[in-house]
C-alpha cells in the first residue's frame, strides 16, 4: 500500500487531541488548506477521501504515543478503551503456573493487544498494511503478534479499526484491526532519550532511539536504531503483594492461600497426620512411630502457619531488554513505478520468576508424571520412617503415603530467562497506469520473517534422578547422591543439588512467508461520483515449532511438563472491494455511498471460507454522518491450537468438593453425592491442599474448524461548522458507534472453573468425565482440550467528543473524551444436554485475568502556548466483581505532562517531564486473580511513575 504525505499531515491534527489514549480520528478528519485526497485508510483498500470514512479508526502518531511516558506500544494501546487489555510485562507466569488454556503458548515477556475482550488472537496486527510474523515464547506456538518486536521509532502512526473485517483482510480480523504505519521517509536526524523510574526507586525504563533520513530527487532511505531497558518491579516491594492475599499479614489467616510445600517439608505417610518439621535436621530426623509428634519426634503436626509464603518472590514488573535497527528505502524506477524495501531487526532478552520449586512426590502430588509413583526406600539413609514409603505402582507394596513436598530454597529462586531474535524484510513494486482519464494503482509485495525464541530455566528437577537418590541406596552409584527430602531447610547440600537438577532450555520457532498483489481505481462515474473497486491476492505459508527440553519431552521435570509440537498452513486468498456513490449534494442527502467487500480464502488445514460485508454512508447534511455496516469473519485456527502438544496449566481455583467451612461439600448433599460419584472419599477425609490450585490439561486438537462471527455496526459522527465559524472551536467533534458481534464455533477450552460446578451441582457426565482424581480425591487432572466450544456475544457502544479551541492570547486549548460502554458479554459452551451460558459482564475472571467493566473512559486536557504545553489525562475504570461477590472498586489515574520547546533552538530540542498515576492510586485487590493480587491486563502497576525525555529533530 502507498500512503501519501496528505493523510500524515491531516491524522498527526487529530492524533494530538489525545495523549494516554489518542483520539479518534473520525469524519471528517481536517486537512491542511482544506484539501483532500484519495488515499488508503485502514478498513478500506480503495483510496478515497479521508473525510468520509465508512469504519470507526483510532490513530495514534508518535507524537501521541510519546505523550504516554510509556516505551512499549502495547501498553499504550491497552490504554484505549475499547481494549481489554492482553499480555503484557506485567504478566510474570512463564511457567510456574503452566502454559494457558487457548494452545498458544505463554509469550513471557512480550505484549499483545486485545480489542473487545474477544482475546488477541482476534485481533488482526498489520505492518503497512501486510501481515507480521507471530511471536514466538520458547513454551508454545503463540498465534499473536509480539508488538514488543516492532521497534517504536520506526512507527509513524498507529490506525486502530474497532470493527471486523475479515473480508478485506483475512483470518484473524474478527475484533479488529491495529495497522502499525512506518516510517517510508525522513529529512535528517531524529532521537530522543527517557530515564523514568517508579516513586519507590524501582523499575527504572531507559529508551533511547535514533533515526536518520535522506531523500534525493529519486530515492529515499531512513534508518533507525532503538535500546529499551526495563527493570524489575518485585512483590515484595509492594505491600498489595506481600502475602497470596490482599489484606493477609501472615500465613496463619483464616484466609489462607499460602503453599503447602514448605521449606521444612509437608509430610502425608502412614496413614497419619500431615507434619511438618519442629527445626531443620542435619541428617535423618527423628520419629517415633507411637507418637510422631511427640518429644521424641523431631516432626510436629503442620498448621496454617508453617506454611509458606511465595508471593514476595514474585514480579509486578518483568524486567526486559529491547535492542534493534531496521531501515526503509523507496527508490522510483520511472514515473509511475517505486521499487520499496524495508527489514528489521529486533532482539529481546527478559525474564520472569517464581518462588522456589515446590518439590511434590506421591501419588497425590497431582504431577501427571514419574514424581507420582517415586517410593523412597527404606534404606535412603535419610528416611526417618523406618519403612518404604511406598507410592504402589505395580509390583510394590500397596500405597502407604499420600505426599511428600519440600520447598527447594537451596536451589535459588526460580527463573525463566527469554532471549528472542525477529528479523523481518519487505520488498516489493507499486505503481499506477492510466485507464483512458482514469489512474489505476497497483502494488506487489513479498515478506518473509521468522521468530527465534530460547528460554533457560534454572533449578528445575529430574524425576528420574530423583527417584534413583529416593530409592534404595544400593543402587545410588556412579555420580548418584542420596537425596535428603525430609530434613528440613538447609539439609539439601551442594553435591545432592548437583546430582538431581538441571538447567531447562526450551526453544520455539515462528515463520511467515506472505506475498500479496492488490489493484485498485476507479471504474466509471455516475452522478454521484467515481464507482471505486479494489481487487487482490494473497498467498501465505506459516511454520510454527516448539521444542521443550529433552527431559521435560520424556516426562522427567519436576515443573510444568510439556510436549514438542510443530506445524504449517499455507493459505490462498482472493478478494474484491466496491464504492458506489448514490447521492450527492441533494436535499437530505449531502452524501450516500453503499461499499461492499467478498473474500474467498482456502486453508492447507481447514475448511474454506468465504466472507463478505456491506456498509452504507449517509451525509443528511454535510456536519452530520451516518453509517451502518453488517460483515461476516472467520478465523482459521491456528497453529498452536492444531498441532499444540499437552501441557499443563495451574488455574487458581476453588474444588467444590473440598471439605472445609463454608464450601459445597458441607452445604449441599447434592453437592456431596456428586462428588463422591466423581472419586471423592465418602467419609469427607478430602482437602484441597494446594491453596486453590487445579491442574488443567490443554492442549491442540487438528480437527478443530474455522471461527466465524457475524458484526453488526451502527455510528453517528457529528462535526458542528458554527463551531468554526463562530471562532468557538478549530474542531469539535462527537461521534458514537453500537457494535455487536456474534464469535460461532470459538476455539477454547471449556473453563475449568464451569466443568468443576457442573460435575459438582448437576452431575453433568461431560463434565464429571473430564475430571481425573487420585485415589485420595485430589484432583490430577482437569481436561481442558481445545474445541469448538460454543458462541461468545459482545456489544457496546464507543463515544468520542473532540474539541480544540482557535488559537487566542491564551494559547490552545484541549479536550478529548473517549469512553466505552460495555452492554453485554457472554460465552456459551455445550453440556451433556442444553447449554450453559456465563455472563462476564460486570465481573472479573480471575483465570485467564481480565476484568469486563461495564464503562471504561479517558479524558484529556492538554494546552499549549508559545514554547510551553501541558496536559492532563484521567483514566477512569468502572467497578467489577469477582465470582465470589466480592467488589474490585472504581479506579481513577491521573497522568500529567508539561513540554518545553524553546524556540530560541529554532523548536529542534524538546524537554518533557511528566509523571504518570500522580495521586499513587493502588490496582483494586483482587482475591482471584492470578497476577500479584490484582489484574495486570487491566490497572496499573501501583506507584507513582515519573519520566524525564529530551528529543531533537534536525
Amino acid at each position: 500500500m502507498r500512503f501519501k504525505s496528505t493523510l500524515a499531515a491531516g491524522v498527526t491534527f487529530a492524533a494530538l487531541m489525545a495523549t494516554g489514549a489518542a483520539a479518534q480520528s473520525v469524519s471528517p478528519v481536517v486537512v491542511p488548506d482544506g484539501e483532500s485526497e484519495a488515499i488508503i485508510v485502514t478498513g478500506s483498500r480503495i483510496r478515497q477521501d479521508p473525510l468520509s470514512q465508512s469504519a470507526p479508526v483510532i490513530v495514534l502518531d508518535q507524537a501521541s504515543i510519546a505523550r504516554t511516558g510509556l516505551s512499549s506500544v502495547a501498553d499504550i494501546l491497552q490504554r484505549l478503551p475499547s481494549a481489554a487489555g492482553g499480555l503484557n510485562t506485567k504478566v510474570n507466569n512463564s511457567g510456574n503456573i503452566g502454559n494457558p488454556p487457548d494452545g498458544g503458548g505463554v509469550g513471557a515477556g512480550s505484549s499483545q493487544i486485545d480489542l473487545r475482550y474477544l482475546g488477541a488472537k482476534r485481533t488482526l496486527v498489520l505492518v503497512d498494511g501486510i501481515r507480521f510474523v507471530n511471536g514466538s515464547s520458547a513454551s508454545g506456538i503463540p498465534s499473536t503478534v509480539d508488538l514488543n518486536t516492532i521497534p517504536a521509532n520506526m512507527i509513524e502512526r498507529i490506525e486502530v479499526l474497532q470493527s471486523g473485517q475479515s473480508p478485506l483482510y483475512g483470518s484473524d480480523a474478527l475484533a479488529g484491526v491495529v495497522n502499525l504505519i512506518t516510517k517510508s521517509s525522513q529529512e535528517g536526524l531524529q532521537a530522543a532519550a527517557q530515564f523514568g523510574t517508579f516513586r519507590q526507586g524501582d523499575g527504572h525504563t531507559q529508551d533511547y532511539s535514533a533515526s536518520y533520513g535522506i531523500k534525493g530527487p529519486t530515492t529515499s532511505v531512513v534508518f533507525g536504531a532503538n535500546y529499551v531497558k526495563q527493570d524489575a518491579v518485585r512483590t515484595a516491594d509492594r505491600d498489595t503483594s506481600r502475602f497470596p492475599n490482599p489484606g493477609q499479614t501472615s500465613c496463619a489467616d483464616p484466609i489462607g492461600g499460602c503453599s503447602s510445600a514448605t521449606p521444612n517439608g509437608f509430610f502425608s505417610v502412614l496413614g497419619g497426620p500431615n507434619l511438618t518439621l519442629k527445626a531443620p535436621v542435619a541428617g535423618r530426623p527423628r520419629y517415633d512411630p507411637l507418637d510422631p509428634t511427640g518429644p521424641n519426634s523431631d516432626f510436629k503436626r503442620l498448621t496454617a502457619a508453617d506454611r509458606f509464603n511465595f508471593a514476595p518472590l514474585n514480579y509486578f514488573l518483568t524486567p526486559s531488554e529491547r535492542y534493534g535497527g531496521w531501515i526503509s528505502a523507496k527508490q522510483e524506477l520511472g514515473e509511475n513505478v517505486n521499487f520499496r524495501v524495508k527489514a528489521l531487526y529486533n532482539r529481546r532478552n527478559s525474564q520472569n520468576q517464581a518462588a522456589f520449586l515446590p518439590l511434590f512426590v506421591g501419588p497425590d502430588a497431582g504431577n501427571g508424571n514419574l514424581l507420582d509413583i517415586i517410593s523412597i526406600d527404606a534404606t535412603n539413609p535419610f528416611n526417618p520412617f523406618g519403612v518404604t514409603l511406598s507410592a504402589g505402582k505395580p509390583g510394590e507394596a500397596p500405597a502407604n503415603y499420600s505426599t511428600v513436598r519440600r520447598r527447594l530454597v537451596e536451589a535459588g529462586q526460580r527463573t525463566y530467562s527469554q532471549e528472542v531474535n525477529t528479523m523481518s524484510l519487505t520488498g516489493g513494486f507499486d505503481g499506477s497506469f492510466d485507464v483512458g482519464t482514469r489512474k489505476w494503482y497497483w502494488d506487489a509485495t513479498a515478506v518473509v520473517a521468522f521468530n527465534d525464541a530460547r528460554q533457560l530455566f534454572t533449578g528445575n528437577v529430574n524425576a528420574a534422578k530423583l527417584a534413583t537418590a529416593l530409592g534404595p541406596v544400593a543402587n545410588c552409584t556412579g555420580g548418584c547422591v542420596p537425596f535428603n527430602i525430609f530434613g528440613g531447610v538447609g539439609s539439601v547440600t551442594p553435591a545432592m543439588l548437583a546430582y538431581v537438577t538441571f538447567d531447562e532450555r526450551s526453544r520455539s520457532k515462528q515463520e511467515l512467508q506472505d506475498y500479496t498483489a492488490n489493484l485498485s481505481g476507479d471504474l466509471f462515474d455516475l452522478p454521484a461520483g467515481p464507482i471505486g473497486f479494489a481487487v487482490g491476492y494473497e498467498h501465505r505459508y506459516q511454520f510454527g515449532s516448539y521444542d521443550p527440553d529433552p527431559i521435560i519431552a520424556a516426562g522427567l521435570g519436576s515443573d510444568i511438563p510439556s510436549l514438542p509440537a510443530r506445524g504449517s498452513y499455507n493459505s490462498d486468498e482472493v478478494y474484491g472491494e466496491i464504492r458506489v456513490p448514490l447521492l450527492k449534494d441533494t436535499p437530505f442527502f449531502h452524501a450516500l455511498d453503499v461499499s461492499g467487500a467478498i473474500r474467498y480464502a482456502d486453508y492447507s488445514t481447514s475448511k474454506a471460507s468465504t466472507t463478505y460485508t456491506g456498509s452504507v454512508l449517509w451525509k443528511p447534511v454535510e456536519q452530520l454522518l451516518l453509517r451502518g455496516s453488517y460483515a461476516t469473519g472467520f478465523r482459521a485456527p491456528s497453529i498452536g491450537e492444531l498441532f499444540g502438544a499437552a501441557s499443563r496449566s495451574d488455574a487458581p481455583i476453588d474444588d467444590p468438593c473440598t471439605n472445609v467451612p463454608g464450601s459445597p461439600w458441607q452445604t449441599s448433599a447434592t453437592v456431596r453425592a456428586n462428588c463422591i460419584a466423581n472419586g471423592v472419599p465418602a467419609n469427607g477425609s478430602y482437602q484441597e491442599p494446594n491453596g486453590g490450585q487445579v491442574s488443567v490439561t490443554t492442549g491442540g486438537n487438528s480437527a478443530l474448524d474455522p471461527e466465524t462471527s457475524k458484526t453488526l455496526l451502527f455510528g453517528a459522527v457529528f462535526s458542528p461548522t458554527w463551531a468554526r465559524d463562530s471562532g468557538f472551536a478549530s474542531n469539535l467533534t462527537f461521534e458514537a458507534n453500537y457494535y455487536d458481534i456474534k464469535v460461532e464455533g470459538a476455539i477454547a477450552p471449556i473453563d475449568a472453573a464451569i466443568t468443576l460446578a457442573r460435575c459438582a451441582n448437576s452431575g453433568d457426565a461431560l463434565s464429571c468425565g473430564s475430571i481425573a482424581r487420585t485415589p485420595n480425591g485430589l484432583i490430577s487432572r482437569v481436561n481442558g482440550l481445545l474445541q469448538n466450544i460454543g458462541e461468545i456475544q459482545t456489544s457496546g457502544i464507543d463515544a468520542t467528543i473532540n474539541y480544540r479551541s482557535q488559537q487566542t492570547s491564551a494559547g490552545i486549548f484541549g479536550l478529548s473524551l473517549n469512553g466505552n460502554f460495555l452492554l453485554e458479554y457472554t460465552e456459551t459452551v455445550p453440556a451433556q444436554t442444553g447449554f450453559t451460558t456465563t455472563d462476564y459482564r460486570g465481573l472479573t475472571r480471575g483465570f485467564p485475568d481480565q476484568s469486563y467493566a461495564k464503562f471504561k473512559g479517558t479524558g484529556v486536557i492538554d494546552w499549549t502556548i508559545a514554547d510551553f504545553g501541558a496536559s492532563v489525562t484521567g483514566r477512569y475504570i468502572d467497578a467489577v466483581e469477582e465470582a465470589d461477590g466480592k467488589k474490585l472498586d472504581s479506579t481513577f489515574y491521573t497522568d500529567i505532562q508539561l513540554s518545553y520547546t524553546p524556540s530560541f533552538l529554532e523548536s529542534r530540542l524538546a524537554f518533557t517531564i511528566g509523571v504518570n498515576n500522580v495521586f499513587n492510586v493502588d490496582p483494586p485487590a483482587c482475591f482471584s486473580c492470578t497476577g500479584p493480587n490484582f489484574d495486570p491486563t487491566t490497572y496499573d502497576v501501583p506507584g507513582q511513575f515519573g519520566y524525564l525525555r529530551i528529543s531533537y529533530k534536525m
